[in-house]
C-alpha cells in the first residue's frame, strides 16, 4: 500500500501519537514489547517524516476501526514522487474519500452529534417563545440598550419596542424597576425632580433621566414623549396634607392627562383616533342634551289590591338652574319602575365592540340603578334583546365602570352581549335592593326617592395590556395618626386612573421589606385582609410582569407574602383558628 493510502487494514491494531499534531497513526507491525518499542516508535517516527507532510486538522479522514469502536485519524499524505504514481495516489484518495463519507454516514458518533445540533437548534426557539427566557447571544448580536449601557440577561418579546417611564425611579422599589426593566431589554425613561450627582449615581448610565414633577402638569408633556407605558412608583415623603394630595392624588390625575393627550396628538398625526381615548355617548351640559330622552313607567307585576294603597310613582327628567340634568322622582308602588332611555347615535365608522366597556360621571343621593342595553338589528327592534348590570353610586359625584362583560341576558336563553348590536341605553330606578347610604345618624332615609345628576356617559377603549402601573399601599405599617389622610390621597389617585379610560394595574402591596426577592410565596386578595409584609424586589418583578400581561388589565389587587407560623408553634396556631371556627 502507497504511503497516501487513507483506508486502514482491520490487521492494523496498534495506535501511535504523532508528536506534533497529537493525532493517532496507524503502524504495521505487532504489538512490540517494552524493550522493542522505543525502537518501534523511532523508526515509525522517522518514516512519518520521510514519507508524509502533515497538514491542520482539516486535511484528517475520520475511519471508524472495524476491529473496535475507536475512530482513526489518518493524515492525506503528499508524495516526492511524480508521474504514474500521483495519478494512481489520486484515485485511491477519490475511492477512499467516497468509502470515508460512506462509512461518516452510518458512524454512531456523527449520528449522534447531527441529533444533538437539531435538538439544541429546536430547544433554542422553544425557549424564545418563553415569556421570559435567557439570551445567549455572540458578541455580533449582542443588544445593548443604548452606547455604554449593560447587555441585557433576559428577553422578553416587545420589549426591544417599548419604552416606560418610571416615575419615582429613585424610591425603594423604583430602583428595582428600572434595573429589571433594563435587563429585559426595555427602553427607560426615569422622571426625577433634581438631577444631581447623587441621582445619576443612583441609576444607570443608559437610562434616560427627564428632570420634572408631577405636581407640575407642564413638565410631564416632555416626560411621556415616546413612552408606551409608565410604572408610577413614586409616594410622598411627608405626611403634610398638600403633599399628599400633590404626589399621590394629582400627580396621578396630571400624569394620565399628559399620557392621554401625547397619545392624541400622535393619532392626529396619523389622521385618525387615539386607541385609547374614550367614545362619547351623550354629554349633559345644556338643555340640548334633554333630547331624545325619554321618561318611562312600569311595574314588574300587577297587584290589584296594593295598587288602591300605594302612592304610585312619578320621575321627570330636566335641566336646572345649576345647569345640570337631573333624572328624579320616587316610585311608592309595589313592584314599580321608572327608567330613562334613549338610543343611541354613534359617529360614523365607530361600533362598541371596540371598546370593552361604559363609564358614567354622576352624582346624587346615592342609590343603586339597573343599566339596561338594548342589542339587535336596528331595522327590526323585535329581534332585540335586553342585558342588565348593576350599578351603585355614592352621595355626591362619582365616576361608574361598567364592562360589557358584567352584562347579564333578561331572559337566560338568550346569547351573551355583542357590543356591535347595541343600539339603546336605558337606566332604571327600583325600590327594591336599595340600602341605606352612610351619613349623620338619626336622618330618616327614604330608600322609595332618588335624584340622579349626569354629567356624562362614554364608552372606554379596549386593549389587551396595560398602560399605567400603579403602585399604592394597603395602609399596613403606616402611622395609625396619618394612615386616614394616607389612604384618602391614595385611593383619589385610584380612582383617577380608573376614570382616565388607560388600561391600569394597581398594586397594593403590604410593608416593604429590604429583602431578596422571590424566596417566599405570595398572596393576591382584595378587601384590605393581608397581614403580611412584602420584599421590594417581588414588588418591582409584579409591576414588570403586568406591562404584557393581559390578565392584569383593569385590575386592582392587594398583594403580600404567605403567612408562615412561627417554628415550633404551628400546632398551638392551628388549634387557635379550629375554636375562632368553632366560636363564629
Amino acid at each position: 500500500m502507497t504511503a497516501g493510502s487513507a483506508v486502514c487494514p482491520a490487521s492494523f491494531t496498534n495506535f501511535d501519537t504523532h508528536p506534533s499534531n497529537n493525532i493517532t497513526a496507524c503502524s504495521g507491525t505487532g504489538l512490540p514489547t517494552k524493550r522493542r518499542r522505543k525502537d518501534h516508535k523511532k523508526s515509525n517516527k522517522k518514516l512519518l517524516v520521510q514519507k508524509l507532510t502533515w497538514k491542520p486538522l482539516e486535511s484528517l479522514a475520520l475511519v471508524w476501526h472495524s476491529g473496535g469502536r475507536r475512530p482513526l485519524w489518518l493524515p492525506k499524505a503528499t508524495s516526492s514522487d511524480s508521474g504514474g504514481n500521483r495519478n494512481s495516489e489520486e484515485e485511491e484518495n477519490t475511492q477512499s474519500v467516497s468509502m470515508i463519507r460512506r462509512l461518516d454516514e452510518v458512524n454512531p458518533v456523527g449520528l449522534g452529534r447531527k441529533s444533538r445540533q437539531i435538538f439544541d437548534e429546536v430547544w433554542r426557539k422553544f425557549s424564545e417563545l418563553g415569556q421570559i427566557s435567557r439570551t445567549n447571544r455572540t458578541t455580533d448580536e449582542s443588544l445593548l440598550i443604548r452606547e455604554g449601557g449593560p447587555m441585557c440577561e433576559f428577553a422578553v418579546p416587545g420589549a426591544q419596542n417599548t419604552t416606560v417611564l418610571v416615575v419615582g425611579a429613585t424610591s425603594r422599589i423604583g430602583r428595582i424597576v428600572v434595573r429589571k426593566l433594563m435587563l429585559r431589554g426595555y427602553s427607560v425613561k426615569a422622571l426625577v425632580r433634581k438631577a444631581d450627582q447623587e441621582v445619576i449615581d443612583m441609576l444607570p448610565r443608559s437610562v434616560d433621566i427627564v428632570i420634572g414633577d408631577v405636581g407640575d402638569p407642564a413638565t410631564l408633556k416632555a416626560a411621556v414623549e415616546g413612552c408606551n407605558k409608565i410604572i408610577y412608583a413614586a409616594t410622598a415623603r411627608s405626611a403634610i396634607t398638600g403633599d399628599l394630595i400633590r404626589v399621590d392624588h394629582q400627580g396621578v390625575y396630571n400624569l394620565c392627562k399628559a399620557f392621554q393627550d401625547y397619545n392624541n396628538k400622535l393619532a392626529q398625526l396619523r389622521a385618525g383616533k387615539s386607541s385609547k381615548s374614550k367614545l362619547l355617548l351623550a354629554k349633559f351640559k345644556s338643555s340640548d342634551s334633554l333630547e331624545g330622552w325619554e321618561v318611562r313607567q312600569g311595574t314588574y307585576f300587577q297587584d290589584v289590591v296594593a295598587a288602591k294603597y300605594d302612592g304610585g310613582m312619578d320621575a321627570k327628567f330636566e335641566f336646572t338652574e345649576t345647569r345640570n340634568c337631573v333624572f328624579s322622582g320616587y316610585v311608592f308602588a309595589r313592584g314599580g319602575y321608572v327608567e330613562l332611555s334613549k338610543k343611541l347615535s354613534l359617529p360614523l365608522g365607530c361600533t362598541l365592540d371596540r371598546y370593552e366597556g361604559l363609564v358614567l360621571s354622576v352624582g346624587g343621593n346615592g342609590r343603586s340603578y339597573v343599566l339596561i342595553l338594548e342589542a339587535g338589528p336596528s331595522a327590526d327592534t323585535t329581534q332585540s334583546k335586553l342585558y342588565f348590570a348593576r350599578i351603585s353610586t355614592k352621595v355626591g359625584f362619582c365616576r361608574v365602570r361598567v364592562p360589557f362583560s358584567s352584562f347579564r341576558p333578561v331572559k337566560p336563553d338568550a346569547p351573551p352581549l355583542d357590543p356591535f348590536l347595541v343600539h339603546t341605553i336605558t337606566i332604571r330606578f327600583e325600590p327594591r335592593r336599595q340600602r341605606p347610604v352612610e351619613g349623620p345618624t338619626g336622618i330618616n332615609q327614604d330608600l322609595r326617592s332618588f335624584k340622579l345628576i349626569l354629567e356624562y356617559i362614554k364608552a372606554l377603549p379596549t386593549g389587551q395590556e396595560t398602560d399605567f402601573v400603579l403602585v399604592s399601599c394597603t395602609g399596613l405599617g403606616i402611622d395609625p395618626i396619618r394612615r386616614e389622610q394616607v389612604l384618602k390621597a391614595k385611593k383619589a389617585g385610584e380612582d383617577s386612573l380608573r376614570r382616565s379610560g388607560l388600561g391600569y394595574t394597581i398594586i397594593r402591596p403590604g410593608p416593604l421589606e429590604e429583602e431578596p426577592g422571590g424566596q417566599r410565596a405570595l398572596i393576591f386578595d382584595q378587601g384590605n385582609r393581608i397581614s403580611q409584609g412584602i420584599s421590594c424586589a417581588d414588588v418591582a418583578d409584579i409591576c414588570v410582569k403586568a406591562l404584557h400581561d393581559s390578565t392584569a388589565r383593569n385590575k386592582s389587587f392587594d398583594v403580600c407574602y404567605e403567612y408562615v407560623a412561627e417554628q415550633g408553634k404551628e400546632l398551638y396556631e392551628l388549634h387557635i383558628c379550629r375554636t375562632k371556627q368553632i366560636t363564629i
